[in-house]
């Protein structure tokens, strides 16, 4: 038989059994679970001391047990210790019980009557069995498969013949049981985390299509005022007199400038918009447009009062008014949104470098709710705020001491007649 014909031995599982045997008899300790009184506090917090008062009275009952049984009392002493320990590391080190409750039903072995199932005390039974039934829930899949043999051992050596089916049904049916615990644990933390990481893609998206939509309407803003620039630059020779060479070359420059200028701004436009959006074709709103947007509010059914003030709309430049128009837009969207029927107050004021938006509405009133309104997925207030930041302004939002809610936003600007 030639060498090339030798079959091929897949040792993958085996060092995989290896491993896991390494990690059952002297690896670390499988990570601690969650507390099962961690949904209840104040009875977690009793949960140490009942637990130590419980561990001595099993080790009094199995002292007294052990002497029943004839053994001297330092024997005794130490197979009640020995049958304690393991359920005092089993909390905080599953493993470690698991390897001292195998060493306890190897070693507590003597003098128990004929009439027992097994050799073992039953504290020392039945704390055995919690002590399996907790680490095949927390240990993988061949760390337990190793737990499971292990324990087999003093079962089928100790046990008696007639219970030995019994006992080793019940291993299995733990093993069973803690797998499947487990694997639906393992599942429910897979889908927690799964749902964690949507939910703050789905946050990115929203800031990053806000920051798009925001880029695209400035671009328009910005187009305008430099298709102005090339307009003037190049009527400017024609509408003064005796304007020297070099002049009239350095206002061709300026509008040759503005005309590459406008066409990187479209190319950039390009990028931006896709072409699932189309080409916006209406002009952008600015301040002189919160009346009309009010008025249509009102219609609507919220009372919604606005206080303007002196505002000048043209010396506010466009990005700082169309900034303004959409917070307040936005701010009524959500108190249309959340406070149903409660008046609303609009407050818009010019100073000599900022603009203050404030949009308030009263507690909303359980009468006039809207039970199947829809409540957002709270992306309107990171919107507004980037607005405003992308202005060098400020952006605050929040509730109120009398239960209502208001927007706040500070938008500083340059006058375009050169004030600040």
């Amino acid at each position: 038989m030639s060498a090339r014909s030798l079959p091929v031995v897949n040792r993958q599982p085996i060092v995989v059994a290896v491993q896991a045997l390494r990690q059952t008899l002297l690896g670390r300790d499988a990570p601690p679970g969650r507390p099962l009184l961690a949904r209840w506090p104040r009875l977690a917090r009793h949960a140490t001391p009942v637990g130590l008062l419980a561990a001595l009275g099993l080790f009094w009952i199995t002292l007294a047990v052990e002497s029943d049984w004839g053994l001297p009392t330092p024997i005794a002493v130490l197979f009640a210790a020995m049958t304690v320990a393991p359920l005092l590391a089993l909390p905080r080190r599953p493993l470690l019980a698991w390897r001292l409750t195998v060493l306890a039903l190897l070693v507590c072995t003597f003098n128990a009557p004929d009439d027992t199932p097994g050799p073992w005390t039953p504290p020392l039974a039945l704390g055995s069995i919690a002590v399996v039934a907790v680490v095949v829930a927390r240990v993988d899949r061949p760390v337990l498969a190793w737990v499971v043999a292990i324990t087999a051992v003093p079962v089928l050596t100790l046990v008696r013949a007639e219970n030995r089916a019994a006992v080793l049904a019940l291993l299995g049916a733990l093993a069973i049981v803690g797998d499947l615990i487990r694997h639906n644990r393992q599942s429910r933390r897979a889908l927690a985390a799964q749902t964690e990481l949507s939910e703050r893609e789905q946050d990115r998206r929203a800031v990053l299509e806000e920051r798009t939509r925001i880029a695209r309407e400035l671009h328009d803003v910005v187009a305008h005022h430099m298709s102005l620039i090339a307009v003037q630059a190049e009527t400017a020779p024609y509408r003064l007199t005796d304007v020297p060479a070099p002049a009239a070359a350095e206002f061709a420059a300026i509008a040759g400038s503005a005309r590459d200028a406008l066409i990187d701004m479209r190319r950039l436009l390009g990028v931006l918009r896709s072409e699932s959006t189309g080409p916006q074709t209406a002009p952008q709103p600015d301040l002189a447009d919160l009346g009309a947007m009010v008025e249509a509010t009102r219609r609507a059914g919220l009372p919604v009062t606005l206080d303007a003030g002196p505002v000048d709309a043209g010396r506010v430049p466009a990005p700082v008014g169309l900034a303004a128009y959409r917070i307040v837009q936005e701010g009524l969207a959500n108190a249309a949104r959340h406070a149903a029927g409660a008046a609303v107050r609009v407050t818009v004021h010019a100073g000599r470098s900022t603009l203050a938006v404030r949009v308030q509405n009263a507690p909303a009133d359980a009468t006039d709710a809207r039970p199947g309104t829809e409540t957002g997925a709270g992306h309107g207030l990171t919107g507004m705020r980037e607005r405003a930041v992308s202005l060098g302004g400020t952006f605050t939002a929040g509730p109120l001491p009398d239960g209502g809610y208001a927007v706040t936003a500070e938008l500083p600007f340059e006058a375009e007649d050169g004030d600040r």
